[in-house]
């Protein structure tokens, strides 16, 4: 199979609709202030977000700005985000930088994509958002450190999305040892990342986020939950599941705690089941809403 990153944040659009807390969604949307908004989103990939915020009528008038490291995503974003906008009958300009208007009688979102490393776009950022976006993220980052320099972009809101919390969850249980071995080998590879993260970062938030100086408006339970029916699995969610995968193998491997022919076998094993539509896949995460004291 041809993993590509870009794909599976597509294929995950989905899977994140229905993750997302509806209760800190709400809030987000009371707390928003009435006039055009300025917001930032760190690692925010191909886009997703300002399409998921658009089409549930968040947003009408803003000034959006994606921070992504990666060019693949940048690139791809720039022809996808147009794309969708043209599709739902969104009309499109398009100027240097890579900068593009979508708008209609009652929108106009003025998107910026900017290719950086987030810690240098913090340095060089002149003009803090009344909304700064972390949808899954915060749990690739070194804690409570970056959160602080995070806020810097924001002086008011902090949506704070899918931050994993410490469960990876597969049915049908194939060997609980072995599931079991394979779950906890796999959260020790978050917590031992060289750039940082951490797999209970979820938790860890309600004091890293009090401790930052911000006040918390809303926390609820995001969890991915993927499974199959009628032997098939919605939209493109089958591919995100082989990806998942996928992730779980390239951190796991040549791991001293697995047997590499018994690893390579359940992998085997659990991507059938995907293609039979038998795999079910749980992850629990955690949302915040948080706003800055000093506002």
């Amino acid at each position: 199979m041809n993993y590509s990153f870009p794909r599976y944040l597509l294929s995950k659009q989905s899977v994140d609709d229905r993750a997302l807390n509806k209760d800190v969604f709400h809030a987000l949307k009371s707390h928003l202030p009435q006039k055009p908004l300025r917001i930032i989103e760190v690692g925010a990939g191909i886009g997703t977000m300002v399409k998921r915020l658009v089409s549930w009528d968040v947003i009408c008038n803003a000034e959006y700005i994606l921070v992504d490291e990666m060019s693949e995503n940048v690139e791809y974003a720039s022809v996808w985000i147009p794309q969708w906008a043209q599709e739902t009958g969104l009309s499109v300009e398009r100027s240097v930088g890579n900068q593009i208007r979508i708008f209609n009688a009652t929108r106009d979102i003025r998107i910026q994509l900017e290719r950086a490393d987030v810690f240098d776009f913090i340095k060089k950022n002149k003009t803090p958002a009344h909304l700064l976006i972390a949808h899954a993220f915060l749990d690739l980052l070194p804690m409570p450190e970056s959160l602080t320099k995070l806020l810097t972009l924001t002086n008011n809101l902090a949506w704070l999305t899918l931050n994993f919390d410490g469960m990876t969850t597969f049915e049908p249980t194939m060997d609980a040892a072995l599931d079991e071995t394979i779950e906890r080998l796999y959260h020790e590879t978050m917590d031992t990342r060289p750039s940082g993260g951490s797999s209970k970062s979820g938790r860890s938030l309600f004091a890293h986020a009090q401790n930052a100086g911000t006040e918390i408006l809303a926390v609820g339970a995001s969890d991915w939950v993927v499974h199959g029916a009628n032997r098939t699995y919605p939209q493109d969610e089958a591919y995100f599941l082989h990806f998942i995968l996928h992730f779980i193998e390239e951190s796991l491997q040549g791991n001293k705690g697995l047997d590499e022919v018994v690893f390579a076998g359940w992998l085997h094993k659990r991507h059938e089941q995907i293609e039979r539509g038998e795999l079910t896949y749980i992850a629990h995460q955690l949302d915040f809403l948080v706003k800055k004291k000093n506002v």
